[in-house]
């Protein structure tokens, strides 16, 4: 079971599982288009909470470009405490 973490949303999880599905770095337009019910600019939001988190890694070159880390399939596979994320989010 995932665990509960106060800073996320619906939205980050259905981006982390989009990465995950698909395991390829992808542009902010192509999440945004291809996950139903998270607009654009919610993307360009919650992108950087959850590379702050450590969940995806953003890319300079091509800029932009992001994919899920090790760590964003561990919290996807319920295998991190909450209290590894709670910190994140709230600064």
């Amino acid at each position: 079971m995932r665990p509960v973490v106060s800073w996320m949303t619906k939205s980050d999880d259905a981006i982390l599982e989009f990465l995950a599905h698909h395991g390829i770095a992808l542009p902010p337009t192509a999440i945004a288009f291809n996950v139903e019910n998270v607009s654009r600019p919610t993307i360009d939001r919650r992108l950087p909470k959850l590379e702050e988190a450590g969940l995806v890694k953003r890319y300079e070159d091509p800029q932009g470009y992001t994919e899920i880390t090790d760590r964003g399939r561990d919290y996807l596979a319920g295998e991190l405490d909450a209290d590894d994320l709670e910190d994140v989010g709230d600064e």
